[in-house]
């Protein structure tokens, strides 16, 4: 054999295995079937822009393990998420605060804000909330609930609130305060210069081989190291012998505007169900610099269908179910541990990817030593 481990996806979680490897010593193989490297946190230039192809990455994390191991790679700037809903023409503060009330309701103290959500809790007559709507509705109120919530998720997720379950949105920022910042986490920022040159540091040194499908030839790649590390979809690993798993998948309409600043934000959502698009994207934001023009991308949310970029699991019962299935078998696999959003079927912060993927660096390396 000639690696002491493979590693399948050249992702955050498989870079993160990589790096940790590599650095004790062992001889490590990434391939990826795309041609770059960084997974869905991939970024590119574009009119000295750095443009994040997959949809919007944000960095944070109440984790300093985390923290700090990624600012040994990348130096990061002082970039706050603080999206804006667009309703019909009507701009709203995201996270829902008190911008949000004042603007909804004309509120202007948390104890009026407070009494007009509890009221309309009540109207509505939940106590435990049983889907997304109701969930949202005891959160924010029926107000706001129609206007930013109820357009948006189902545009995100082709499916009435209803059917979709209450933990979605259970951790919705609402604050009684004018606090902006979307994000409760301690650390927060973007890496200066994209994610990929991130990605770029923590393979500095390990071989990586692009535009290498696993699957064409499995049985060579497996020979060639006696421990694997496999990040692309569970389902697909095993030939779909139960079924596909779910998915939402995302499209991309990307253009370079001859404008300097097109929409004076990063993000903005279109939460009314009649714009096809859930948000649009203006990357220089995310790492602010003076140019000229800007690269806006707007996204259209559906569902998968195979040969497309699967990107959110739908976690009902059915494709948990499934997906217990294929855990088993790949729990019973001798050599392949199974990472990351698609191997493990499940929605990752960056933060969570990567920690998930030191722990299993580390169970490897305690492995070894025995």
């Amino acid at each position: 054999m000639q690696y002491d481990i493979l590693i399948v996806g050249a992702g955050l979680f498989g870079a993160t295995i990589a790096e940790h490897e590599h650095r004790r010593g062992r001889r490590v193989l990434v391939i990826d079937k795309r041609d770059h490297i960084g997974g869905n946190v991939y970024t590119e230039d574009v009119e000295g822009i750095q443009v994040h192809r997959y949809g919007a990455h944000i960095f944070h994390t109440n984790d300093r393990r985390v923290w700090e191991y990624v600012n040994r790679f990348a130096e990061f700037n002082r970039y706050t998420n603080s999206p804006v809903a667009n309703f019909h023409g009507k701009l709203y503060s995201l996270p829902f605060n008190m911008y949000t009330f004042n603007a909804m309701w004309g509120v202007v103290t948390p104890q009026e804000a407070a009494e007009k959500i509890r009221q309309q809790r009540e109207a509505a007559g939940i106590t435990e909330p049983k889907n997304l709507e109701e969930q949202a509705i005891s959160l924010v109120g029926t107000d706001i609930y129609e206007t930013l919530v109820k357009g948006y998720t189902e545009k995100q997720w082709g499916r009435p609130c209803t059917e979709l379950p209450a933990f979605i949105i259970r951790r919705l920022p609402v604050r009684l305060t004018f606090d902006n910042n979307y994000f409760n986490a301690r650390y927060q920022g973007i890496p200066i210069g994209g994610y990929t040159k991130l990605v770029e540091n923590m393979l500095s040194g390990v071989e990586v081989r692009l535009k290498t499908d696993y699957f064409a030839d499995r049985n060579a790649w497996n020979a060639l190291a006696p421990r694997i590390v496999y990040t692309g979809s569970v389902d697909a690993y095993f030939d779909f012998c139960f079924g596909e798993l779910g998915y939402r998948s995302v499209r991309f309409e990307t253009e370079v505007l001859d404008t300097p600043n097109y929409q004076g934000n990063a993000v903005v959502n279109y939460t009314d169900r009649e714009t096809p698009y859930t948000r649009i994207i203006e990357h220089k934001w995310f790492d602010p610099v003076e140019t000229e023009k800007t690269v806006i991308s707007r996204e259209y949310s559906h569902e998968w269908k195979p040969g497309e970029e699967p990107y959110y699991p739908i976690n009902d019962d059915r494709n948990n179910a499934l997906y217990r299935k294929y855990r088993a078998l790949a729990d019973a696999e001798p050599k392949v541990l199974f990472g990351g959003r698609l191997g493990e079927y499940r929605y990752y912060d960056m933060d969570a990817v990567i920690a998930r993927a030191l722990d299993m660096a580390e169970a490897l390396e305690k492995e070894t030593e025995v």
